[in-house]
C-alpha cells in the first residue's frame, strides 16, 4: 500500500501592513540601536549635531532599514512622533512624497533641530512632493533658522531632482537667494550658497548665466554676509565650468 506525503506547510511571513505600526517602530528603533556605535556618536558632535536622542548610526545602514521597510506613510509620520534622531532621518526614505501633506511639511519643518535632519528631508523627501515649490517660496522668509534653510536646501535639491521644472522658477529661486542673502546665520547662509552653487552648476547655460549674475552682484555687496555667498559662489561656479 502506498504511503501518503504529507507535504510541509511553510508559514510565510505577515505582510508589512499587516504588522501595526507600533510594533513597526519598536522594531525600527531596537534595529537602530543595534547598529549605532560610540564612535559615530563622536564624529556626529564633530559636526554640531544634537546626541541627546541619537544612537550613532550611519547613513547607508538608515538607508539599508528604509528598503527594508518600504514605503509606508503611516509608518512615517509615527517614526516622526518618536522624536529619535536615526527615525527622523529614516522618514525621508520610508515616507510616500505624494501622501505628504503641507501641513505636515509645515510642522516637520518646525521640528528640524540640525542641518542633517533637514538636508535629508529636504533632499530625499520633499523635494519630491507637489508642495515644494510652493514651500521654498513660502520658508525662504521664516524666522526660524532650520526652517529658512529648508527653503534653499530644498531649492538646492530641486536642481538635481526636478529635471522638467520651468525655468522661471529658478529665476524665481535665484532672486529669493539675493533677497535673503544678507542672513548671516551660519546655516541660513550655508543653504543659500548651496543653492546658488547647485543652479549654476547643474542648469541649462541661461539658468547659469543668471546664477553667475546674481553671484557677482553679491560678491560685490558691501555687507559681509552677501559678499561671502557670492565670491564662493562664482569660485565653485567656475571650478566646475574648467572641469567641464
Amino acid at each position: 500500500m502506498a504511503t501518503a506525503v504529507r507535504k510541509r506547510t511553510v508559514k510565510k511571513p505577515a505582510p508589512a501592513s499587516a504588522v501595526p505600526v507600533e510594533t513597526q517602530v519598536d522594531d525600527a528603533l531596537a534595529w537602530l540601536k543595534r547598529h549605532g556605535t560610540q564612535a559615530r556618536r563622536d564624529g556626529m558632535a564633530r559636526y554640531g549635531i544634537p546626541l541627546g536622542n541619537a544612537y550613532g548610526v550611519t547613513m547607508p545602514d538608515i538607508q539599508q532599514l528604509g528598503k527594508r521597510l518600504g514605503k509606508r506613510h503611516d509608518l512615517a509620520l509615527a517614526l516622526w512622533d518618536t522624536g529619535q534622531y536615526e527615525a527622523r532621518l529614516l522618514c525621508a526614505y520610508v515616507d510616500e512624497p505624494a501622501a505628504v501633506t503641507p501641513a505636515q511639511m509645515d510642522r516637520w519643518a518646525r521640528g528640524f533641530d540640525s542641518w542633517a535632519v533637514c538636508d535629508t528631508l529636504c533632499f530625499a523627501l520633499f523635494d519630491r512632493t507637489p508642495h515644494a515649490w510652493k514651500k521654498v517660496e513660502q520658508w525662504s522668509g521664516r524666522r526660524d533658522e532650520f526652517v529658512k534653510r529648508a527653503a534653499f536646501a530644498m531649492l538646492a535639491s530641486l536642481t538635481i531632482h526636478d529635471r522638467n521644472a520651468d525655468r522661471a522658477l529658478f529665476l524665481r529661486g535665484l532672486g529669493l537667494i539675493e533677497r535673503e542673502a544678507g542672513d548671516a546665520r551660519n546655516f541660513v547662509s550655508k543653504a543659500i550658497n548651496w543653492a546658488l552653487r547647485s543652479i549654476g552648476k547643474k542648469r541649462d547655460p541661461e539658468l547659469k548665466k543668471a546664477a553667475v549674475a546674481v553671484a557677482k552682484r553679491l560678491a560685490a555687496s558691501a555687507e559681509a554676509a552677501p559678499r561671502w555667498v557670492g565670491k564662493d559662489a562664482l569660485r565653485d561656479i567656475a571650478k566646475a565650468a574648467a572641469r567641464g
